[in-house]
């Protein structure tokens, strides 16, 4: 029999586990376990950064185009009004020359007609061989009358230059002898003698400087920036400030010059109180970066940490059982006296003995000994039958015990015990079984814990996945619409192989809807959404299963394709336009929207389809050109004409900028007394290398780039400045015809301009086309037309016979004039019907009580067939071409048609 109670117990702890004990917590943190939250820590901290730095940038930039905003206007009007000061001079310079010996009365009239236009000019004087001989006003001026450039020091050596160039010279600002401070501009005056250029002298012209400042804004109280102004005497970046703080050149400013006469202004603003020093919203954008990082990191910090307990707990779970191995190969049944309890059972006679740490592990005080019946009353009701199973198999078998189980203890608790034992024959012939028990309560719920660690970890993982993907989704799609968008599209155009084979050449569809800003407009931005689904649908369906289909903003689509034939890119689009020709109802309103597609394809898979992207666009705006709804494929002769046509357009604005575009005037001829009835102004563009240029090369692109308002409005100016100009020279043209384009009529504030022109009353047409609908629902268009006419201005219609005109039309418009196209004139020589169709024409205009030119007469045989017919009009080569303002003055003052 063991004698439990004399049995020394030995608490055995190896030296390396008293070593570990010191270990410092922050070598912890350096393990592998922790590395990706380190990392993660680093990627955060730089995208922060990079993020901080990316917002900065973007306020910056924003700041500065507010800023250029508000000055690009300031610019526009400084060099309108000081442009438009020296227009006016240059007129009375053309009429100077025509009149080389004019006198200070004759100066004085014309001069007085400048200063009644609005400008900021403050007072003229003209010098003839170099000498100051008429001055306007007159009044305070006296002084200068007699006053000779050739002799005076401070002024000889600029009217040297201005005689010797020939060209305008801008100087200043000055300060003035009379007071104030302004621009002075002189001008070489030039006559003609027998066709040999003379110099005649100087016209010197004062611009008030504070009211150039006044009324182009640059005093204006509502100004969000500071201005200042370098450039003195024209001279750009090689001049003095001359207006505000010379320092704010030296602040980063946003800069633009003024193009002048002769030289250039440069101007610079930074906002009021300088630029700011935070980006707006940056300590939010902050906030949400560290907000977002520790979402990112401190889970990743806490999984590390239990993966390491976990470690640990494991690594100690095997030391102690190597311990555990060692010592039962020398001691056999001997244990860590630590903490375990050592029990032996008589097979035989069912007896069992208990040490005092078993009887501590069962909550037995009292017993020495006992019976297997209360080690089964102790045991748990869910682990009493598999624990009794186990026990007799060992004692039937007589192989080792091996067994896990909870026990039942006072007061409710529950203990986890492993039993480990073997059987073995004693010195009496009795079998019994010795082995030990040990409370694993711990263990077991270390395991679990772990166990649960390692699945809410596992689920944190997968959670932190799937929103990884969630945001790569979203970041590459559609929200509206779940197409790929711009983003992914640059993807792909970046690497192809992320949807296509490398193999394969690409065709690229450009599709952009067109009617869709109507619907937006008139049923609002939910009816528009609703078309975009739709529209993504149909081209989901139209398209192949591998097609990229993306929507990359607004109204546009993408669609990306693999495909060697075109007939097949073709066949595709054709599909597309019919599919979205169907109507859509949306809210009981049916909904129409039609489509127009560019396409372009590879040459060979290497091409680079950035370009085919270009080219798609370019073949896109010229379906769009050629009326939409259409689709059009990509060639090099469509790229040389869209290049080209952007050429024209560049030099349309540049043109505009440089006043080249200028009046020529056709005059117009009663049938009867062959007297000129009026003359009609056309533009022509004075290119400066391609010479003049008449409208038919120009005005489909000025119409695209919509600036053929403001062609308009250049020829109408000049038109009225020639009317005058011809009176004050004893030229009377009874009136002058000038086109108003369809989208300067349906302009709202088109009368309000016209108000503040100065323009004669009857002496004034505009000419409408023909083309023109005249919709009775466009009420714009019908009340400007009826206010032109309230300001005296007659109303013609053009090339009558084309058209949308109509007998409707004619009584509710009540034209002055009808001019009947040319094409209907040419065949009335030989064609009898063509010339019963123009008489039809004229007399229902005698019969509404509405005058008739006829365009286009080559012949006299045209004039005297029209004449019969009872035209009140005649215009065309057969009497005069198109000519400048000084040719028509001499063509009328010398009646040069009496001739022809």
């Amino acid at each position: 029999m063991i004698s439990f109670a004399s049995y020394r117990w030995v608490s055995i702890v190896p030296e390396h586990n008293i070593s570990n004990v010191g270990r410092s917590r922050f070598s912890r943190f350096l393990t592998l376990n922790y590395l990706p939250a380190i990392t993660a820590t680093f990627v955060v901290i730089i995208a922060g950064v990079l993020a901080d730095h990316q917002n900065r940038i973007i306020s910056e930039a924003r700041i500065r185009s507010h800023v250029a905003n508000e000055l690009g206007p300031i610019r526009s009007k400084l060099e309108n009004n000081i442009n438009g000061s020296i227009q006016l001079v240059r007129g009375l310079i053309g009429t100077i020359a025509t009149e080389p010996d004019m006198q200070q009365q004759r100066f004085a009239e014309l001069a007085r007609s400048l200063f009644s236009e609005r400008s900021q000019l403050r007072n003229l004087a003209a010098a003839p061989d170099l000498v100051v001989s008429m001055v306007y006003p007159l009044a305070g001026n006296e002084k200068a009358i007699g006053l000779d450039y050739r002799k005076n020091e401070k002024q000889r050596m600029t009217a040297v230059r201005v005689m010797q160039t020939g060209r305008l010279l801008l100087a200043g600002p000055v300060d003035l002898v009379q007071g104030g401070r302004g621009l002075i501009a002189r001008f070489p005056v030039m006559t003609d003698a027998g066709g040999v250029k003379r110099f005649w002298g100087l016209l010197s012209a004062v611009i008030d400087i504070d009211e150039l400042y006044r009324d182009s804004g640059l005093d204006s109280p509502g100004l969000g920036i500071e201005i200042s102004i370098a450039g003195r005497d024209g001279l750009g970046r090689h001049g003095s400030v001359f207006f505000g703080d010379p320092a704010l050149f030296r602040k980063a400013p946003v800069q633009v010059d003024v193009a002048l006469p002769g030289g250039s202004w440069r101007m610079a603003a930074i906002p009021k109180g300088g630029w700011p020093d935070t980006p707006e919203h940056a300590w939010t954008v902050r906030l949400l970066i560290v907000l977002g990082g520790l979402v990112i990191v401190v889970p990743m910090i806490m999984t590390g940490r239990l993966t390491t307990e976990r470690q640990e707990n494991v690594r100690a779970l095997k030391e102690s059982k190597d311990q555990l191995q060692e010592l039962s190969h020398r001691l056999k049944i001997a244990l860590d006296a630590s903490r375990i309890g050592i029990w032996e059972v008589d097979i035989d006679s069912g007896r069992l003995l208990w040490d005092n740490r078993m009887k501590e592990l069962y909550g037995v005080r009292s017993h020495v000994g006992t019976t297997t019946a209360e080690w089964k009353d102790r045991l748990h009701p869910d682990d009493r039958t598999r624990a009794e199973a186990e026990f007799a198999e060992t004692i039937s078998t007589g192989g080792a015990y091996n067994s896990e189980f909870r026990i039942c203890l006072p007061r409710g608790r529950i203990r986890h015990i492993r039993a480990i034992g073997s059987t073995y024959l004693a010195a009496d012939g009795t079998r019994k079984i010795v082995g030990v028990n040990w409370d694993v309560t711990a263990d077991i719920e270390t395991r679990a814990r772990l166990s649960e660690a390692k699945r809410l970890a596992e689920a944190h993982s997968a959670e932190l996945e799937a929103a990884r993907h969630r945001m790569e989704f979203n970041a590459l799609h559609d929200p509206l619409t779940g197409l790929p968008n711009r983003r992914f599209l640059d993807q792909i155009l970046v690497d192809r192989s992320r949807q296509f084979d490398a193999g394969a050449r690409l065709s690229i569809f450009h599709i952009d809807l067109d009617r869709f800003k109507q619907i937006n407009d008139t049923l609002g931005h939910a009816a528009g959404d609703e078309i975009l689904r739709h529209a993504a649908r149909l081209l989901r369906e139209s398209a192949r299963d591998g097609d990229f289909v993306a929507r990359i903003g607004g109204d546009e689509f993408v669609i990306i394709r693999a495909s060697d034939r075109p007939e097949e890119d073709a066949a595709l689009a054709s599909r597309i336009i019919e599919a979205m020709s169907t109507p859509v109802r949306y809210k009981e309103q049916e909904c129409r929207i039609g489509v127009s597609i560019g396409i372009a394809a590879q040459s060979a898979a290497a091409d680079e389809l950035s370009q085919i992207l270009v080219n798609a666009d370019i073949a896109l705006y010229e379906a769009k050109r050629r009326g939409r709804n259409r689709h059009e494929t990509f060639t090099g002769a469509l790229k040389t004409e869209v290049f080209k046509t952007k050429q024209t357009a560049d030099e349309i604005l540049r043109g505009l900028e440089q006043n080249e575009f200028v009046a020529h005037f056709q005059p117009q001829f009663c049938p009867i007394s062959l007297e000129v009835i009026g003359v009609e102004a056309l533009a022509r563009w004075d290119h400066p290398t391609k010479g003049l240029i008449g409208p038919h090369t120009f005005l489909k692109t000025a119409e695209d780039i919509n600036v053929v308002a403001a062609i308009d409005q250049t020829i109408l100016e000049q038109a009225l400045f020639q009317l005058c100009r011809w009176e004050a020279n004893g030229i009377r043209i009874p009136k002058v015809s000038v086109n108003l384009s369809y989208s300067r009529l349906r302009d709202e504030r088109l009368t309000e301009r016209l108000e503040q022109m100065r323009i004669p009353e009857g002496r004034l047409s505009f000419e409408l086309l023909e083309s023109i609908s005249f919709d009775e629902n466009d009420m714009t268009v019908l009340s400007n037309i009826r206010r032109i006419k309230e300001l005296g201005i007659d109303i013609e219609i053009d090339d009558f016979g084309t058209g949308y005109a109509s007998i409707i039309s004619l009584l509710k418009l009540t034209p002055r004039r009808l001019k009947i196209d040319r094409q209907l004139v040419l065949p009335i020589l030989d064609s009898a019907p063509q010339r019963r169709l123009v008489e039809s024409i004229i007399d229902i205009g005698t019969s509404l009580g509405v005058e008739v030119i006829a365009e286009g007469v080559e012949t006299l045989q045209h004039a005297a067939i029209l004449k019969e017919l009872g035209c009140h009009g005649l215009q065309g080569y057969a009497f005069a071409r198109p000519m400048s303002a000084n040719d028509l003055a001499a063509f009328v003052f010398e009646r040069r048609w009496r001739a022809a």
